[in-house]
């Protein structure tokens, strides 16, 4: 591999530096640092500081890289799919007609890149960083769904028009909770839950598994607060994503309860599934939310959702090869030229239909690529496997990825930075529980 004889060309000069500094010898500590407070400071830092953090390690990750000898990078085959989206999403820009905007676009994606590409690398030598990384995105989850609790208790008013209400009676209307992530949006929190909730479902599976029964009915109860928060965000993509989860769970623990212990397996996945249709059935506001999922056309949000798709289809057709360049404000100013009056709209609802809008239908088949690919792996690993931790790990992963890209089929939340930090997070560590040869 090219970059691995170059770093060696580079490390030559440098050994001698990096065996005399006490500072470069400490890097993975303050990369470890600087991953921990990324996830801490985003729930309530504004997007530009996030991506100062997230910059700062992979500043902090170059250096090690250059200065510490025998450093070296492996590209594993999903990586050659999201390398391949890289540089296609580099010809998009420069071909954009906006392209000062384009570039702000371009040089988000890739920040979130390198801040995967940090974590990824840490994590080779680090695996034991592992439970305390995910450890730390529990908490953040629990603290934001206590925080939305809360709101919901206190009634807080929306700050925008987050639901439609012409058609529902008073007892229908949702107060719609939005955390303290920024900018404030109930859409973002659901994203953000969906994200981030199979940590703690898997450090309950975890603690559970190693009969600290104490630790796991605490995990198990902030499963139920942060499952509780999910669904009084009214974010009906996050509402989807999470029966995603948990069919993905119950199929998941197929392999461990079903032989033993299938009765009981039965009754409690029929109770909980009772559970939940109760809490829609009797909760006017919930099941009104929920039933507005099916109501096509006649929810004002729905229609506005198809109006903005049928503009980026057409966007897309006129643009099909490379794109019209990356990020919203660039979006935002093309699909001016496209959209239904009194329409506006920052993005196109849907990732898989912003990126072939943004980058063109061959970057859309790369990041397809990279995903199909890093699913099926975690499937397979999930299934053959007899590693009960490793399985749990990879199961939290697996499922915080297929929530946030059945989630974004419908909302594009998924660019927000503290959305993104969680998932490149979860890419790294399926990645390193999958490929890395090391135990």
């Amino acid at each position: 591999m090219f970059l691995n004889r170059l770093l060696d060309v580079i490390h030559k000069p440098l050994s001698g530096f990096y065996d005399s500094s006490v500072i470069l010898q400490s890097l993975d500590k303050f990369i470890y640092l600087s991953i921990l407070l990324t996830f801490i400071l985003s729930t309530f830092l504004s997007s530009d500081f996030v991506g100062y953090l997230c910059c700062i390690t992979f500043i902090l990750t170059v250096i090690k890289v250059l200065t510490k000898p025998d450093e070296k990078f492996k590209c594993e085959k999903f990586e050659i799919f999201l390398l391949i989206f890289f540089m296609l999403s580099v010809v998009s820009v420069a071909g954009s007609t906006l392209l000062s905007l384009s570039l702000k676009g371009f040089f988000k994606t890739f920040i979130y890149l390198s801040y995967y590409l940090s974590v990824v690398h840490h994590l080779k030598s680090n695996r034991h960083h592992i439970i305390p990384i995910l450890l730390c995105i529990a908490g953040c989850v629990t603290f934001e769904s206590v925080i939305a609790i809360s709101q919901n208790f206190i009634q807080v008013g929306e700050i925008s028009g987050w639901q439609d209400t012409s058609r529902l009676n008073p007892e229908e209307v949702m107060t719609r909770v939005y955390g303290t992530l920024q900018p404030l949006n109930p859409n973002l929190l659901g994203g953000y839950l969906v994200a981030g909730l199979s940590s703690v479902f898997g450090l309950c599976a975890y603690n559970l598994y190693q009969r600290n029964y104490k630790r796991g009915l605490i995990f198990l109860l902030c499963s139920l607060i942060s499952s509780i928060a999910l669904f009084l965000t009214g974010c009906r993509g996050a509402y989807i994503a999470l029966f995603l989860i948990s069919s993905l769970i119950f199929i998941i623990s197929l392999k461990y309860f079903w032989a033993e212990y299938k009765k009981i397996y039965l009754s409690i996945v029929s109770s909980i599934v009772a559970c939940c249709i109760a809490a829609i059935i009797g909760i006017s506001s919930l099941r009104a939310r929920v039933f507005s999922i099916f109501a096509m056309r006649s929810d004002s949000s729905n229609s506005f959702r198809f109006n903005v798709y049928q503009a980026s289809v057409q966007m897309f057709k006129d643009n099909w090869s490379i794109g019209i360049g990356m990020g919203n404000q660039n979006f935002r100013e093309i699909y001016g030229l496209y959209m239904k009056t009194g329409f506006d709209a920052l993005s196109a609802y849907n990732i898989y239909l912003e990126t072939a809008v943004e980058s063109g239908i061959f970057a859309l088949l790369a990041f397809l690529g990279f995903l199909f690919t890093l699913i099926i792996d975690g499937a397979k690993y999930i299934y053959r496997s007899n590693d009960t931790k490793s399985v749990i790990w990879v199961s939290v992963a697996f499922l915080s990825i297929c929530g946030v890209m059945i989630h974004g089929m419908v909302d594009t939340v998924f660019f927000r930075p503290q959305i993104q930090i969680i998932f490149w997070t979860m890419v790294a560590i399926l990645s390193n529980r999958i490929y890395s040869c090391d135990e």
